[in-house]
């Protein structure tokens, strides 16, 4: 950790770099695995999808750089290669293989699911940290995967 004048306890500021770098990592993921969706589907519905998983990308990336940010302000080192991502995420590999419109939106979605529920549970952890800034910054994460998340599911409920 570095030094700053940020005034909470070093003990706060490692807690939470550590939490923001795990999620940072998933973050990472996340966004590639939104690209591969954004790249390789097909099907009748091939722009609306191609479209929507570039714009999750997009709020991804936000995510990524706000995470990043959050962990440096505290005085830690954002952990953001590839090589670290992959090290560290939490998240099921996405599959490689798949092209149809559905099953992109299938998997994307699971995978921004649980994202969103380990960001969700991020809300709590930093509270109990008393990082309420870190807290913060997690909950319009949050707000952000859920609406994502629900432009997603949109495209499944015809289907159910």
């Amino acid at each position: 950790m570095y030094n700053t004048k940020n005034d909470l306890p070093l003990t706060v500021r490692s807690n939470a770099v550590e939490l923001l770098n795990l999620r940072l990592a998933d973050a990472i993921d996340l966004g590639a695995q939104a690209k591969q969706a954004h790249w390789n589907v097909k099907g009748p519905n091939f722009i609306a999808l191609h479209e929507l998983f570039d714009t999750i990308a997009e709020h991804v990336e936000d995510h990524i750089d706000t995470l990043a940010e959050r962990i440096t302000a505290l005085g830690g080192i954002a952990h953001g290669t590839v090589a670290a991502a992959a090290r560290t995420t939490s998240l099921k590999p996405y599959p490689e293989d798949i092209t149809d419109g559905l099953q992109h939106v299938e998997a994307l979605s699971s995978a921004l699911a649980d994202f969103g529920g380990k960001v969700r549970k991020g809300i709590d952890e930093a509270a109990r940290l008393g990082d309420a800034d870190t807290s913060d910054l997690f909950t319009g994460i949050s707000r952000e995967t859920d609406k994502d998340l629900w432009f997603l599911e949109a495209h499944l409920h015809g289907k159910r």
